[in-house]
């Protein structure tokens, strides 16, 4: 029984794995068949996709999903031999029974079987399949199948499940979900969209009578659902990927073989120049190999981006949708590779930013026309490597944004004063939108309003140490770029020395170094500044924001630009450049600093989160250890 159990268990696994694939290419081809209705590929895809995920279903005897997937496969075997013509609302029945499915995926994954698909919804579908009107059917948002009676902390109840599967409910412990009452939703009630990889595209009704649920529940969902959603803890390699690590795994054993020969050889007292000439080449050997492994076994963790870019064309479909807009969304790039980590952290992100170019960034149809553009809107995902980064490109050609506006609305919720507001250049203005609470909606909708969506964005992107910046053109459009590391495995840094204490910067944020002579620094508003090619930049002692008094006067200065602004960071020496793996501190988080490694002599090095550092010093007076430096240098 323990041994069949096993193999259910890895086959649900798998079956969940490669139908969540599937569903998200069929999703993607039911955007494309909207603008191609005709194609027989398209149909055919569809048709194969809805067949093979019934077939896994019924292979696992997951009844309610084989009967959904049935219904939508013949629907598509009728527009296939043109027995039924492809509309709206017959699109948008189609999308519903997809989330639906998925939502059976969710329901699985949770150790639980999935409810029957909502009555409206299977109504729906045989409203199509019959020729009836579609008017008079209202199809219902998926409800959520009843939980595993384990904790969340103790994953599936996979003995409930197996019991279940096999149709055996009377067994002790088995779940099944017990029928609840369907509620009806707005189309693609999008608040709920953002953090939910198993729930991520929500189905768009047919009827426009459906109810949404108060703004406040739906924010409770969403924040529920963000932290009820695991991550994966699995990822798929190509063997050939991990034929290269193998093959230099077995290099290096042999290299470790030669060093642990010459080392006897050396400890027996043979130390001729062929014996040390020998151990030279060895070492120089096993750190190319090392160096080589470490290469494979990161690209082992890099994925296709594509894998998250699949999930937006139906994102933004059901949102232009919903808001009475007719947007296409282009994506490039999708074989652009970045660690699997970062991708999972990188949804919610491009989600807002998604959902903000369709909603904010784009005019309505009349608005377009009116200004004389077409009444397709373009926006655009790409994404591309360059150097040791990955830029994703989010661009619209939509209304774009006017900084004088960010800038009085700022003002009006109280974000920033008069003052500051009229000392900002245009690009600092656009930055505003990332303020917690900064909105230019009046009125707070299901889609928009609240004024949390930008500060997340900006926020997780930091904590990827990645940085966002914006260009928008009035009446042209905006392009958001996030500029992001390959990995977080390892980090680039910079080692400085300040008070005989090393420490690491990242390298991403350097943009150059300079010597710093005392002659040239100035007061401006309390404030050290030097002049660099025309450019009046901020002096910031490293020293005086770790809180150290000064022991002897900077030296060197590194020209540093994080998110908003550029500034010179004051230190006393440099070390050198170099690659860590940044350990975290255990049980601890100080401020402004990201974690620790070992540098080459042994000695550990702090790896100082800037960002956290700088916001940290501003909020605790800097300006006072500031002028102190500058009564050292003036």
């Amino acid at each position: 029984m323990s041994t069949d159990f096993g193999g259910m268990e890895d086959l649900l696994q798998d079956f969940l794995t490669e139908a969540s694939e599937l569903l998200s290419e069929v999703d993607n081809k039911l955007v494309e068949l909207e603008k191609r209705p005709n194609d027989k590929n398209l149909l055919n895809d569809i048709f194969r996709g809805f067949h093979t995920i019934k077939g896994g279903a019924g292979f696992l005897n997951v009844d309610a999903m084989v009967r959904l997937c049935h219904r939508t496969e013949n629907l598509f075997d009728k527009l296939r031999t043109l027995e039924l013509v492809l509309t709206p609302e017959i699109m948008d029945t189609i999308m519903a029974a997809t989330g639906v499915v998925r939502d059976m995926f969710g329901a699985l994954a949770k150790g639980a079987l999935p409810n029957n698909a909502p009555e409206e919804l299977i109504a729906a579908l045989d409203a199509v399949l019959e020729g009836r009107p579609l008017e008079t059917v209202a199809v219902a948002a998926p409800a959520p199948a009843a939980p595993s009676v384990h904790l969340a902390s103790e994953g599936p109840d996979w003995d409930a499940l197996y019991n279940a599967l096999l149709g055996k409910n009377e067994a002790p412990g088995a779940v099944i979900a017990a029928p609840v009452n369907v509620i009806q939703h707005e189309p693609a009630a999008m608040e709920q969209v953002v953090s939910d990889p198993m729930n991520s595209l929500k189905p768009a009704p047919v009827t426009k009578t459906a109810v949404a649920p108060p703004p406040q529940q739906q924010q409770q969902q969403q924040q529920q659902q963000t932290a009820a959603a695991p991550q994966e803890a699995t990822i798929r390699i190509d063997t050939v990927r991990l034929d290269q690590v193998l093959n230099l795994s077995g290099e290096i054993g042999l290299t470790k073989n030669r060093l642990t020969t010459l080392r006897t050889d050396i400890m027996a007292g043979k130390m001729d120049s062929n014996t040390l000439k020998a151990m030279d080449e060895a070492i120089s050997q096993l750190d190319l190999l090392v160096g080589d492994l470490q290469n494979a076994v990161m690209k082992t963790r890099m994925q296709p981006i594509g894998r998250l870019f699949q999930k937006y064309p139906r994102l933004a479909r059901d949102l232009a949708r919903q808001l009475g807009k007719d947007v296409e969304l282009v994506i490039s790039g999708e074989e652009t590779e970045l660690d699997k980590t970062m991708l999972e952290d990188l949804n919610d992100p491009l989600v807002h930013l998604v959902r903000n170019a369709v909603d904010h960034g784009i005019e309505t149809m009349e608005d377009r026309k009116t200004s004389g553009k077409p009444a397709k809107a373009i926006v655009e995902l790409s994404a591309t490597q360059v150097g040791d980064h990955i830029l994703i490109s989010i661009t619209d050609d939509g209304r774009g944004m006017r900084p004088d506006v960010i800038r009085k609305k700022a003002v009006e919720k109280g974000l920033i004063d008069v003052e500051t507001a009229n000392s900002l250049d245009d690009k600092q203005s656009l930055q505003l939108i990332f303020m917690p609470g900064f909105s230019t909606k009046d009125q707070v909708s299901s889609v928009s309003g609240r004024g949390v969506g930008m500060d997340v964005v900006k926020t997780n992107i930091q904590r990827l140490n990645g940085r966002i910046d914006i260009q928008s053109i009035v009446g042209e459009g905006s392009r958001f770029t996030i500029s992001l590391p390959l990995t977080l495995a390892i980090l680039p840094v910079l080692v400085v020395r300040v008070c005989g204490q090393p420490f690491a910067v990242p390298l991403a944020m350097v943009r150059e170094i300079i010597p710093i002579r005392h002659e040239q620094i100035q007061e401006v508003s309390g404030r050290a500044t030097i002049v660099v090619r025309d450019e009046i930049l901020s002096v910031r002692s490293l020293a005086s924001l770790l809180g150290w008094e000064e022991v002897q006067l900077p030296q060197f200065g590194v020209l540093m630009q994080s998110a908003e602004h550029s500034f010179i960071l004051a230190v006393d020496s440099f070390i050198g450049r170099d690659d860590v793996v940044i350990k975290p501190l255990q049980n601890i988080r100080p401020k402004g600093v990201a974690g620790a490694t070992l540098s080459g002599d042994g000695s550990v090095v702090l790896v100082l989160d800037m960002e956290d550092l700088l916001g940290a010093a501003d909020a605790d007076n800097s300006a006072i250890r500031t002028s102190r430096f500058l009564e050292k240098t003036l």
